[in-house]
């Protein structure tokens, strides 16, 4: 019998690194250029240029998905490269640390809902329909964290 491929969290590692770097930053200053840095790149991309042998499987398992599914997952990808982006822009402008915590435990705690929810996605192997999960609540969170 035939394995069928799999969605790969491994896709959702670049967004984990952008948490661990928002987490460090109330701390330490610098690491905004390191925030700076950081790139987002689609599901599709991370896999065609990966050397992980599971790079086709998750890239013909992304294929199988539903397009309504695929563009919801997307559109949340995309949310969190906007909540990476804006956090990144607010702490580079901070006045002070205790402004830097507020943005770090504002958007940390975005983002950590965001990535949860992109897992489950890719847990259920695309069978979720994310845009049910309160597209407008990720949005909210992102202009919550502008107007800060």
């Amino acid at each position: 019998m035939a394995k069928h491929p799999r969605l790969s969290t491994d896709y959702l590692n670049r967004f984990a690194e952008a948490l661990m770097l928002i987490d460090l930053a109330a701390d330490d200053p610098d690491i905004v250029q390191d925030l700076k840095a950081w790139r987002s790149v689609t599901y599709r991309e991370h896999f065609e240029t990966s050397p992980l042998r599971i790079a086709a499987s998750a890239l013909a398992a992304y294929d199988l998905v539903p397009p309504e599914r695929r563009e919801g997952f997307e559109e949340l990808c995309r949310a969190m490269t906007r909540l990476v982006t804006t956090a990144t822009a607010l702490l580079a402008d901070r006045a002070d640390r205790l402004d830097a915590i507020t943005i770090v435990e504002v958007a940390g705690d975005a983002l950590r809902r965001q990535i949860a929810r992109a897992t489950e996605f890719i847990n259920a192997n695309g069978a979720v329909d994310i845009v049910a999960i309160e597209m407008r609540e990720l949005q909210a969170e992102v202009d919550a964290l502008l107007r800060r």
